[in-house]
C-alpha cells in the first residue's frame, strides 16, 4: 500500500504554507516528518486529516504503482496530537470499553490486555482521565488509534513533554504497529528522527525533501539540514 500525494497546496490568503508537495509514502515504515517549530507540519496533518481545506491538489492511497487510487476515508486515519484531549470525567476503562462499543469493533482484545500493552499500572486503569499524568493520557490516545486500525497513522509531535521512560516507551509502541500501516512521525528535533524513524522528510519551504539517513553521521550533512532549517520561514 501507498500514501500518494500530488502537488498539494495550502494557502492562508496571500500566504503559500503548502506549495505543490508531491511525495509517495510506502507501508511498513516510519516516516520522520522533520521541521523546525512553524515549518508547517501541523497544517500538512489538518490537510490530510480534512480538518483543515486544501488549496489545490490531492492525495489518495493505492495498493501498488500504478493501480487506481483510493480515496481516503476518515476511519482510515489515525491522528495523535501532542496534547492529548481525553473525557476526563471516565476512567481508563470505561472510555476504552465506550470506544469498542460504539466503534462496534468485534474483534477487540479484552481491555487488560490492552492496558498491558501500553504499559498503564493497574491503579491507573480505573482511574478518571483528569488524574493521569500527560504521558498517561498519550499514551489512552494511542491506544485508541491502535485499536481502530487505521491504515495511515499521522503522529504530530506525540513525544513533547513526556519523561524519558515514558517516551521511550512509546517509541516501542510506535515501532510495533508499523507493519500493515504508514506512519507520518512529525517532530522538530533531528535526534528523534533518526533513532526512530526509517525514512526522513524534511519539511522546507513548503515542499517535502527526502533525506539520506546514511549521510547524517556526516557533520557536514547535518550543518547542511541545519542551515536549511535555519533559512526557513516560520508559518
Amino acid at each position: 500500500m501507498q500514501f500518494v500525494i500530488s502537488h498539494l497546496a495550502k494557502n492562508y490568503g496571500s500566504k503559500q504554507v503548502l506549495k505543490d508537495v508531491d511525495f509517495v509514502f510506502e507501508e511498513g515504515k516510519i516516516y520522520g516528518l522533520l521541521g523546525r517549530n512553524g515549518a508547517g507540519k501541523t497544517t500538512f496533518f489538518n490537510c490530510i486529516n480534512s480538518d483543515t481545506e486544501i488549496s489545490s491538489g490531492e492525495f489518495y492511497l493505492r495498493e501498488n504503482e500504478g493501480d487506481k487510487k483510493i480515496s481516503i476515508l476518515p476511519e482510515d486515519i489515525g491522528y495523535v496530537v501532542s496534547t492529548p484531549t481525553v473525557p476526563e470525567f471516565m476512567t481508563g476503562r470505561e472510555l476504552i470499553k465506550f470506544f469498542i462499543e460504539v466503534h462496534d469493533i468485534s474483534d477487540a482484545k479484552p481491555i487488560d490486555e490492552y492496558f498491558d500493552y501500553m504499559m498503564i499500572a493497574e491503579d491507573d486503569r480505573d482511574r478518571l482521565l483528569k488524574d493521569y499524568s500527560h504521558g498517561s493520557k498519550n499514551k489512552i490516545q494511542m491506544l485508541l488509534n491502535i485499536i481502530a486500525k487505521p491504515r495511515l497513522m499521522l503522529l504530530d509531535e506525540p513525544l513533547t513533554s513526556l519523561d524519558v521512560v515514558v517516551a521511550e516507551e512509546m517509541k516501542n509502541v510506535f515501532r510495533s504497529q508499523k507493519e500493515g500501516r504508514i506512519t507520518i512521525f512529525s517532530t522538530h528535533l533531528l535526534d528523534i528522527a533518526v533513532d526512530l524513524c526509517d525514512e526522513i522528510v524534511l519539511l522546507h519551504n513548503g515542499r517535502l525533501e527526502p533525506i539520506d539517513k546514511n549521510n547524517l553521521a556526516s557533520a557536514d550533512f547535518k550543518t547542511k539540514i541545519f542551515e536549511a532549517l535555519k533559512e526557513q520561514k516560520d508559518d
